[in-house]
């Protein structure tokens, strides 16, 4: 199965800037040893949401505005897609995810397969 672990880092980053360096390497070396695990299909850090457009579509006429669709404490702040055999494994790989232990969340959903 595959799932989309949605990473919201909700001060995490914060809080890895005030870390000495050796200690932000080491998890920025966390993050790319993640990205190469191989259940790991893909993956992006996103920009802020203040780089966001939200599109909608009325009456035919397309109607794009600047900023995220929903303002949210925890915005959206980068995504892996994985494949795990369960719900179990998905979430015992988004508990390797740093930014979980650091004061952010990861959500897991499954994907719908076609």
């Amino acid at each position: 199965m595959r799932f989309v672990l949605q990473v919201y880092f909700d001060g995490a980053q914060a809080r890895l800037a005030q870390l000495p360096e050796a200690e932000r390497r080491a998890i920025v070396d966390e993050y790319i040893a993640f990205f190469e695990t191989p259940a790991v299909q893909d993956g992006n850090q996103l920009q802020s949401p203040a780089t966001a457009m939200t599109v909608r579509v009325h009456d035919g006429e397309t109607v794009a505005a600047s900023g995220p669709f929903a303002a949210g404490a925890e915005p959206l702040g980068g995504y892996y897609l994985v494949e795990a055999d369960d719900l179990d494994a998905a979430v015992a790989l988004a508990a390797r995810v740093p930014a979980a232990r650091m004061g952010g969340a990861v959500e897991v959903r499954p994907v719908v397969e076609r």
